[in-house]
């Protein structure tokens, strides 16, 4: 039986595949799955081939840990945007609904493997390490943008939107890592960080959670 012709791609073209490869196996089965074999294996081609275009591992983990979490980033940040545009009033408390609701998504739960994996394997991969506190940092941004624009406008009553930003952070990455083993699902954990962040923001009951529930 003939094999099929190999196709020889050129060097963009097999570092795009290896990158491809490797978000692929994060996705599936996290950060700790890239080794220079599971990769090679993945994309069916030589660990030697995986090692002259990756020389490093480390260093792949780190790019393939921002390319996902970057990704997600960019995708609910865009999110928030189009929910404060058409939010009839108080667009930032609807944003905020949205953020809680989003990123306590079981639907997220891949990204959210690759984010608990990070901080634990960033204590021995320094360039893991600084994009996990690159990506924090940005996505502190984000959140404090939108708790300083909500107090600019009037819906959200706060004097430190940064310290905020942090607790609301920390609230939701918490809650992610401990559904990473524990069962019944994130309704409760939305349902808890909806409650403090009203009490921080000066919000009414409900207002970040209306109808859910454990």
């Amino acid at each position: 039986m003939s094999r099929p012709p190999r196709i020889r791609l050129s060097a963009d073209e097999r570092a795009a595949q290896l990158a491809a490869t490797a978000r692929e196996l994060a996705l599936e089965e996290g950060l700790s799955a890239l080794t220079l074999r599971a990769v090679a294996a993945r994309a069916a081609v030589a660990p030697a081939l995986v090692a002259h275009y990756e020389p490093s591992m480390d260093a792949l983990v780190a790019r393939t840990y921002s390319a996902i979490v970057g990704a997600e980033l960019d995708e609910v940040a865009a999110l928030l945007a189009a929910v404060r545009v058409g939010a009839h009033a108080d667009g930032e408390v609807a944003a905020l609904a949205a953020l809680i609701r989003t990123l306590l998504d079981p639907a997220r739960d891949a990204t959210t493997v690759v984010w608990v994996e990070a901080w634990g394997l960033g204590r021995r991969n320094e360039a893991l390490a600084e994009a996990v506190r690159e990506h924090m940092a940005a996505w502190h941004a984000v959140v404090t943008d939108l708790v300083e624009a909500g107090v600019a406008s009037g819906c959200l009553a706060t004097d430190d939107p940064p310290a905020v930003a942090r607790q609301v952070i920390a609230l939701i990455d918490g809650a992610n890592a401990q559904a990473m083993v524990l069962r019944g699902g994130t309704g409760g954990q939305r349902l808890l960080i909806a409650q403090v962040m009203e009490r921080m923001l000066g919000l009414a009951p409900g207002d970040l959670a209306p109808g859910d529930a454990p």
